[in-house]
This record gives structure tokens, sequence and C-alpha cells, in this order.
């Protein structure tokens, strides 16, 4: 299988990735190397990542899994494990996990002794075709999401679709309204095949989507312009994760579940605002409803979620930015969207 190689980051698939992982270790001499995992990944994953890595493990750090444990008391956790057993600014820390684990990870690495060497070893399809990839490590503010962090690359991304075998079919549901999301914003064939074809975890799609991600990063790495497309679906999908996240009385949803349903309401934010056809606009919905079943959201419930907008890291002297799209295959960033057709946006999602 093939590298991703840009100016910024380096992804490897497969077997080049087992020889890029230990070429790179006998070529830095690390004072130690650390792994951070969750209980999850520690049981299901670190056996095969034992199996791919020649070298010598120092400590294996593990984290309590979910996105309810990605905040910055689990970072002071982490902070103090590897100040105890004795990281220094020559360390590595490696992060074999998904995007709880490769984003605060990142951000561990990157604010521990100033600054240490990471690896991003997703093992969920989330976290290989979009949160280890383009260099963005934070935790979350309550339940607000991503909210503290830090933009800088991992020393390199480590892809084997070997891992997705460990996953519930849910979690790859999940994952797979990221790679969706990448068709919608650019590429209008790959959004056809995958909606032809149904979920896909297959390597050609992932290589696909990592590709689409690291061109729009390597041009844009601090997401001041084309950046900002890859957040098509997440000013709403974000509020909604951030809401269902804090509830006490609704069930939790995945990070691909509230995305797609704010892939839905955005869609039809654009066909409002910017030129989304009303063909394209119900293609989309019927295919996340096809992937997703609705979620039931009472017009309280849609008051506390639009309540959440305001803290959007999109946002810039008071106004909530939007990025939409004018049609399948082409985003534009930086839209404003009057309060009234949010609710309307909520009104067509509930629609039969």
């Amino acid at each position: 299988m093939q590298s991703v190689i840009t100016t910024s980051h380096e992804v490897h698939f497969d077997a080049v990735a087992k020889e890029a992982l230990n070429q790179s270790i006998k070529a830095n001499t690390y004072s130690k190397i650390f792994v951070l995992v969750d209980q999850n990944t520690n049981t299901y994953c670190l056996p095969l990542f034992h199996k791919m890595f020649d070298g010598e493990v120092d400590a294996i750090i593990t984290i309590a899994p979910g996105e309810p444990n990605k905040h910055i008391e689990t970072c002071l956790k982490v902070w103090e494990a590897l100040s105890d057993l004795g990281g220094d600014r020559k360390s590595l820390l490696i992060n074999l996990g998904g995007g709880v684990v490769t984003d605060l990870g990142g951000f561990v690495a990157c604010t521990f002794k100033r600054g240490i060497d990471f690896i991003n070893i997703p093992t969920t399809l989330l976290a290989m075709v979009d949160a280890s990839v383009g260099g963005k490590n934070g935790v979350d503010l309550g339940p607000l999401k991503n909210q503290i962090g830090v933009i800088q690359q991992p020393k390199m991304v480590l892809v084997l679709p070997s891992f997705l075998k460990t996953l519930p079919e849910r979690e790859i549901i999940s994952g797979f309204a990221e790679m969706l999301k990448h068709g919608l914003i650019v590429d209008r064939e790959y959004w056809n095949t995958l909606r032809s074809n149904g979920v896909s975890k297959d390597v050609q799609s992932i290589l696909k989507s990592v590709n689409i991600k690291s061109d729009i990063v390597t041009e844009d790495p601090r997401e001041n312009g084309v950046r900002k497309k890859l957040n098509f679906g997440h000013t709403l999908g974000h509020a909604v994760e951030s809401f269902f996240l804090e509830s006490n009385n609704r069930d939790t949803l995945l990070h691909g579940e509230a995305i797609a349903i704010g892939m839905i309401l955005e869609a039809y934010l654009a066909h409002k605002l910017t030129g989304l056809s009303k063909l394209d606009l119900d293609e989309i919905k019927e295919t996340f409803l096809r992937f997703y079943p609705k979620v039931d959201i009472s017009t309280k419930e849609i008051s506390k979620i639009k309540s959440l907008l305001i803290h959007d890291k999109k946002n810039s002297h008071g106004n909530i930015n939007f990025v939409l799209l004018n049609e399948i295959g082409n985003a534009v960033v930086d839209i404003k969207v009057p309060d009234e057709l949010i609710d309307e946006a909520f009104t067509y999602y509930k629609l039969p």
C-alpha cells in the first residue's frame, strides 16, 4: 500500500506503515517511548501494535474511553504519568486509538516539556479519515467540543485497516459520515461512489479521504481559508453533539451521527442561501437518513442546541460563520445565517 507525504505530514498505509514506524524509531534516539491507549485499545489493539513494532516500549499509559473523558483532567493525569516515568523533551508519545486518543494525545505531546514528538496510529475509521490527520490536537471544555488545543503535525500517521476488525459496526458507520462529507465538499464522483456502494472501510476509500483532507490541510494548515471547508456540517453538528453529551436524559451520539444531522441541516441552509439545488438537498437528506436513523429533537431541545452555536470555533467578531454547499462537490465558507433559517432547517430534518 502507499503513503501520502506532504510538506506538513506523512500518512503511511499497511505494510509501509509498519516499515515507516520501525525506520523512524531506529533513526531517532528517543530517550523514552510511551504508548497512549484507552481501555478498549489496550485490550483489542495493543497486541496488534506489538506485532508491528520491533522496538521496546518504556511504558503504556491508559485512559478511560469516550468523548466524556476528552478533557483537561485526563491530560493532567497523562502529563503526570509522563513526568513520573521519566519523560523528557527527547521522548516519543505514540497515540494508539480513536479520535479521543489522537486528539488528546497530540495535545499532551505538544504541551509536555513544551513539545515532544508524537505519532498517531488511528484505530477507528473516523480517526483514520479525519481526526488523526491534519494536526488538530485538543480537548473539550465541558460539553463544548475542541475548545482547547493547538495545531501541530504529528511525526507521522500510520493507517492499518486491520484495526477496524476490532470495532462495532456503529463505530464504522460513524466514521463513514466524514467520508461522505469529503465527497460533498470537493468531489461529487466520490460522493456518488460512497452513496451507491454503502458503508465502506476498504483501503482505497480510506486513502481517497486521507488524500482529500491532506490536500486541503497542505494548502491551508492554519485554517485561514480553504481548510474551513472541512467544517461542513460541524457548526450545527457539534452543537447537536454537545447537547446530547451534556443531557442527562438523552443517549450520547457518536461524532459521525451528530455530524450527519448537521450536514442535513446545513444542506438546507445551503439551499436557501448559497444555491444548492432542491434535487441535491433531497439527495443529501435521503443518503444520510439511509445510514443514520432520524433522531427526535424537540422544539425546546432545538433552542438549547442553538444556544451552543456561540461557542463554535469558526466564529469571529460575534458572528456565527457557516460552511455551506453551492452544489455537491463544492463548498463556500464564512456564510452568515439568519436565526429563523436554522429553525426551518430543523423542520426540514423532521419531515418524512
